[in-house]
């Protein structure tokens, strides 16, 4: 009998690097990746290849870099304590001196060898660069303060936010308006597309008369670009402030993701916008910005031209991008620090009233300039009703395990809990439920497909969506994609091709697919077109349809990762939390997952799931934080 190989195990790993591999603290290329270094440049020291290894599991986690005194501690996975608690460590300070000494390792700023070590941390040398490059990059920025008439500011701030009352929009404004570099902070509700939408406006009464400004609006995935224009659309029409002139700029505003505005796996990549060829603007503001790694980060910061202003929007308490680096939690981890006296004045003379009220905005702090252009929007206008979605939300993020209990097992409408134990399938009422809701949401996606009605069927898509923290395992993706497929052929009752296309089947892409406009991440339906199928992708109002043929990588959707939703919004969602021991439980997901649901929201998973979740929030090694204060 063949017996398969365990995929995690380097077979030929010995020592250290195979006690920590065999311990689960250590996967197999983590291994591999540390013995290949230490072939090249003659490291045969267990420390040192341990050391590497470590790093590389880190960053592949999400970190930027190791601090090796917080190894021990850090590098356990939840679930792998007991068996590694015998592990070798190296003793700490002869494990530093061994790292710092060793031919793998660059300690000053010169030298190009694979890992970078500074203040007892260790990164991978691509990274270290980038994170210097993009701080850097943002204190030079942020030392420009533009020439902007405060007067004028004062006069179109007001036009935009009538009234004398505090308003935190207006005051992350004027923030935004102020600064080369800006961050426009906030949670769901709280308005950042309003305040976006009149931001653009203030920017184009701003400007030199008969030059407005070269305006581009960027996400880091198709969902997200196409909700901020499709947000921008709505302003233009509704907005009571706006005058004609800015709606008619808002309505010509179109927004793209940044792979695509950064011309990323293009075709001619010496064409791509870059430090020596920087995109032609003077205003762009990127949506979603908690979903934007460190690496995407780098290239776009060399890409906008010094003098244009930068606007990163997005709420720091969702998940960090899946790549390394968590930017805008780094960025606006001072949201509450003083700022400068300088801009202080500046903020005073064009809205008054706000700076008058308090808030981060006092004179004295000697620090550095970043946090002069952070504008955070706490006030929560909206939130379907107002109701309970927003207090658990609040909860979560607080870090309130209990309370956010509470507010599940309220009975309030619009928050649900099914409770269920996390060692086994789920079963009985629950189960029932969970099914009756997503056939329900599949009947009619599938009723209006049939009939030909791509923009009926693309927004019954997005009324209802199922969500997991895994990919794998009996609460993965994975698995409920088989089942909920099964419940759909049986209570709806589809039949699919050969190729197991029918009408009412959801898509998502997989990959950049250029040629047909479509991006990772983006999500449609198939629909009858007399006797054929075709695929709807992009909003109800505008639908993309493109032949199945001509369809790159897309799969059959019937649930999605929580890291796959950000940049969403649904009517409904349902949320199977994984296990408590699971490092994907964790206060971002939870917080990411609530916040994607418009009026309801289902959290199928224990009691014990819950509290675990919000107890525990993503920890990012970075030095980015550091860099900037």
């Amino acid at each position: 009998m063949t017996v398969t190989p365990e995929p995690r195990l380097a077979l030929r790993a010995d020592g250290v690097l195979g006690a920590f591999n065999r311990a689960g603290v250590l996967d197999a290329a983590d291994v591999h990746v540390a013995q290949r270094l230490g072939q090249m440049q003659q490291e045969s020291d267990e420390r040192v290849l341990l050391a590497a290894a470590l790093v590389v599991r880190s960053t592949r986690q999400g970190s930027v870099m190791l601090p090796l005194a917080d190894a021990p501690r850090t590098a356990v996975p939840a679930d792998g304590a007991e068996a590694a608690a015998g592990l070798p460590w190296p003793e700490p300070a002869g494990w530093l001196a061994a790292v710092a000494g060793s031919p793998l390792v660059a300690t000053g700023d010169g030298t190009r060898r694979p890992l970078r070590m500074a203040g007892g941390a260790l990164w991978l040398d691509r990274y270290w660069r980038q994170e210097v490059a993009v701080a850097d990059g943002l204190l030079r920025r942020a030392a420009d303060v533009p020439d902007v008439d405060l007067a004028r500011l004062r006069t179109v701030l007001d036009r935009l936010w009538p009234g004398t009352h505090p308003d935190d929009q207006r005051l992350a404004a004027a923030v935004c308006a102020l600064s080369r570099v800006s961050v426009l902070a906030g949670g769901p509700g709280t308005g950042k597309t309003t305040t976006v939408a009149r931001l653009v406006a203030a920017f184009r009464e701003l400007a030199e008369p008969g030059a407005p400004p070269r305006l581009a609006l960027a996400a880091p995935t198709g969902k997200a670009a196409a909700r901020m224009k499709e947000a921008m659309q709505q302003a233009a029409e509704r907005d009571p402030n706006l005058v004609d002139a800015d709606r008619a700029l808002l309505r010509q505003t179109t927004a793209s993701t940044l792979h695509r505005l950064l011309k990323l796996g293009h075709r001619v990549p010496r064409f791509a916008p870059g430090r020596d060829n920087p995109l032609p603007l003077d205003v762009l503001v990127v949506d979603e910005a908690s979903m934007i790694s460190l690496t995407l980060f780098a290239k776009l910061l060399e890409a906008v031209p010094p003098r244009a202003r930068l606007v990163i929007v997005g709420d720091p308490d969702q998940l960090a991008a899946v790549e390394a680096g968590a930017v805008l939690a780094d960025l606006t981890a001072d949201a509450d620090g003083l700022r400068t006296p300088a801009r202080t004045e500046l903020l005073r003379a064009a809205v008054p009233h706000d700076v008058a009220a308090g808030g981060p905005v006092a004179p004295g702090s000697p620090r550095g300039r970043v946090r002069d252009g952070i504008g955070v929007l706490r006030t929560v206008h909206r939130f379907a009703d107002g109701g309970p979605i927003a207090t658990l939300a609040d909860r979560i993020r607080a870090g309130s395990g209990a309370a956010a209990l509470d507010v599940l097992r309220g009975g309030a409408d619009g928050v649900v809990l099914h409770d269920v134990a996390d060692d086994g399938p789920i079963t009985g009422a629950p189960l029932a439920a969970l099914r009756a809701e997503v056939t329900d949401h599949a009947r009619k996606v599938v009723g209006a497909a049939r009939a030909g009605d791509a923009a009926a069927a693309l927004a019954g898509l997005e009324r209802h969506r199922l969500m997991c923290a895994h990919r794998r395992g009996p609460r993965g993706v994975g698995y409920w994609e088989r089942l909920v497929e099964r419940w759909v052929a049986e209570d709806v009752g589809v039949e699919a091709r050969r190729d197991g296309r029918y009408a009412g089947l959801p898509l998502i892409v997989l990959a950049n697919d250029y040629d047909n406009d479509l991006f990772n991440g983006d999500t449609g339906v198939v629909v009858a077109r007399g006797s054929d199928l075709v695929a709807a992708f992009g909003s109800p109002e505008e639908p993309i349809e493109v032949p199945l043929g001509r369809l790159g990588a897309v799969a059959p959707m019937r649930a999605l990762t929580v890291h796959r939703s950000q940049g969403s919004q649904f009517d409904r969602v349902t949320v199977l939390l994984p296990a408590p021991s699971s490092p994907l439980a964790t206060r971002e997901m939870l917080y990411t997952a609530v916040t994607r649901a418009r009026t309801a929201v289902t959290v199928v998973g224990s009691a014990a799931a819950v509290l675990s979740s919000v107890a525990q929030p993503v920890a990012r090694a970075t030095g980015l934080r550091a860099r900037l204060a």
